[in-house]
């Protein structure tokens, strides 16, 4: 059977079909939980910020005027739940300075970071990512784990681009610290 696209069904599900909205949830379930519980820390409440941000998006599908892809606006809806759950639970949030720099280009770090596929490796560097405060955590996931552009992750999280790519590149440092703690030694080896 051929995959349709976002948009296809969209338009059922505006035409009158809510069957069709299944078909989105079963395509974003994963990430939506993911980026969820990138936020949060709680299965349980990454549960319910994905069931949330799913009846958020459906409520709310007419208003997707389709300037940026589904997934993106979608992510959008996650991540203001998520900060919503957190805020309600009375957790502590990291400040988002708005330091610049300007004269970093992305990837130049740590280029090997987004090589990694295997699994031994990717089993250290989730832990490793898990270990990272919410916002690292969640720059490093949407952009080398789902591959979303600065661009993208600007519109989810409102940041500004430098301050993505900033965030970012501390968030590399991070994860590099992390790793090395994990590993030790081994890090060299495996990066």
């Amino acid at each position: 059977m051929e995959a349709k696209t976002d948009q296809f069904y969209i338009d059922r599900v505006l035409q009158g079909d809510s069957n069709a909205f299944a078909f989105l949830i079963n395509r974003y379930k994963d990430m939506v939980f993911t980026l969820g519980l990138k936020i949060v820390k709680n299965r349980e409440d990454a549960e319910e910020v994905a069931q949330d941000s799913f009846l958020k998006a459906y409520q709310k599908l007419e208003g997707f005027k389709g300037e940026s892809k589904f997934s993106t606006w979608l992510y959008t809806i996650v991540y203001r739940s998520a900060l919503t759950k957190v805020r309600k639970k009375k957790l502590e949030t990291t400040d988002i300075d708005s330091y610049v720099l300007d004269n970093h280009k992305d990837g130049q770090d740590f280029p090997q970071l987004e090589a990694i596929k295997n699994g031994e490796q990717q089993k250290y560097v989730r832990e490793a990512i898990d270990n990272l405060g919410e916002v690292d955590s969640l720059l490093i996931t949407l952009f080398y784990l789902h591959d979303n552009s600065i661009e993208e992750i600007q519109e989810i999280t409102e940041m500004s681009q430098s301050n993505v790519k900033v965030r970012l590149f501390r968030a590399r440092k991070r994860l590099y610290k992390e790793l090395s703690l994990l590993l030790k030694e081994e890090v060299k080896t495996i990066l």
